[in-house]
């Protein structure tokens, strides 16, 4: 969200056991610790299309939202441990910024693949003209897949379904 990785306090909340709104109590009783690179709040705009995305009631008195979220960075996540003493909160914590770590090290040697697949491709293009179609598969497969224009990009933290 806003080209940065981020974790919706709801989210977090389920993950560390409390509720959205004694987390972001115990976020705002220490306010000075998130600055804006570590948690911000959602436009109405990203708001509505989260309601929209997950299905859930746009009305407060209708069992919605009252309050647009906030979203975590990972410097904001690893903050909260600073906010939130629990034992689980540690533990979290520490799984989250795991899987944050992990998500930088794919997206680095994605990076390094490519490099890798351009040189590749500069040595074998000198010997055969026929390996261009093999590399642009290859090339296709690597990168995301294109969003039609009429969608919005998905916003939250997503947990894996398990297989049916």
């Amino acid at each position: 969200m806003r080209g940065r990785k981020v974790i919706l306090d709801s989210d977090l909340a389920r993950l560390y056991g409390v509720t959205t709104f004694n987390l972001n109590k115990a976020v705002k009783r220490n306010r000075s610790r998130f600055p804006r690179d570590f948690m911000f709040r959602l436009s109405r705009r990203e708001a509505e299309h989260l309601i929209f995305q997950t299905g859930i009631s746009s009305a407060s008195n209708w069992g919605g939202p009252r309050y647009r979220p906030f979203a975590f960075t990972e410097q904001g996540v690893a903050m909260l441990s600073s906010v939130l003493r629990s034992s689980r909160a540690v533990t979290v914590n520490i799984a989250i910024m795991r899987v944050f770590v992990r998500l930088r090290e794919l997206l680095a040697s994605h990076a390094d693949l490519g490099r890798k697949l351009d040189a590749l491709e500069k040595r074998m293009a000198e010997h055969d003209s026929k390996f261009t179609v093999v590399f642009d598969a290859i090339r296709a497969l690597m990168e995301p897949e294109a969003e039609s224009d009429d969608r919005e990009p998905r916003i939250g933290f997503r947990a894996p379904q398990p297989p049916d």
